[in-house]
């Protein structure tokens, strides 16, 4: 079993999870003005990214621009790795390939504790595009992450989860065994609240 083999169903029995749906949870949070260009520059990748309709292309165009502008709000005090091996913990079925992980550390050579938001794009299956069937492998990482920075030595209180296909986000926070899943769906037009809730994230005051 591999962080892509779990459900949300069996990402919350297998980890003894208590699952709380607040609609909104992140809603309040302040936005965030982007850079200079920023919004320009994504919606020419969005319309891009639309047309060539794979998960690659939406990773790359406005996934990552999306971090990448988060990462410069931040002074570059974060760091971030895409399509890295997460080895945690195989007997528990925590291993694999995190589509995109942030740390708080500004290590950026390998991936350091404190790892506190993992990014989930789930895959385009026929007809099914909902961005929720990536809600139990984002679950399952999130739990990793808790796991790796105890191993570190190097705890926060709360790991961040998204879900995202790119033009719309869904966002998760597990706090010890509290998992709080916001049933509200953020379109990529709301680019400034997106990043809003990532820096709450990274802030740790989501």
């Amino acid at each position: 079993m591999a962080y892509s083999d779990f459900t949300l169903e069996t990402a919350v029995e297998t980890f003894d999870l208590k699952i709380v749906e607040p609609m909104g949870f992140f809603s309040g949070l302040e936005t965030i003005d982007p850079g200079r260009n920023f919004t320009t520059h994504l919606a020419n990748r969005v319309q891009l990214a639309d047309a060539i309709n794979t998960d690659k292309a939406k990773s790359e165009l406005i996934i990552s621009h999306v971090i990448f502008e988060l990462q410069e709000h931040c002074d570059c005090r974060i760091s971030f790795f895409s399509g890295t091996d997460f080895d945690v913990d195989a007997e528990s079925g925590l291993d694999g390939v995190c589509d995109f992980l942030i740390s708080l550390s500004p290590t950026q050579l390998f991936i350091t504790a404190p790892v506190a938001i993992l990014v989930e794009v789930p895959p385009i299956s026929g007809k099914d595009e909902s961005i929720i069937i990536g809600l139990g492998p984002c679950v399952a990482k999130m739990v990793a992450a808790q796991r790796f920075n105890a191993k570190k030595g190097n705890e926060i209180s709360r790991i961040y989860g998204a879900t995202t296909k790119g033009t719309e986000w869904m966002f998760l926070q597990l706090e010890e065994q509290r998992l709080s899943v916001d049933l509200m769906p953020y379109p990529i037009a709301q680019c400034d609240k997106i990043l809003g809730i990532l820096a709450s994230m990274v802030k740790q005051k989501a």
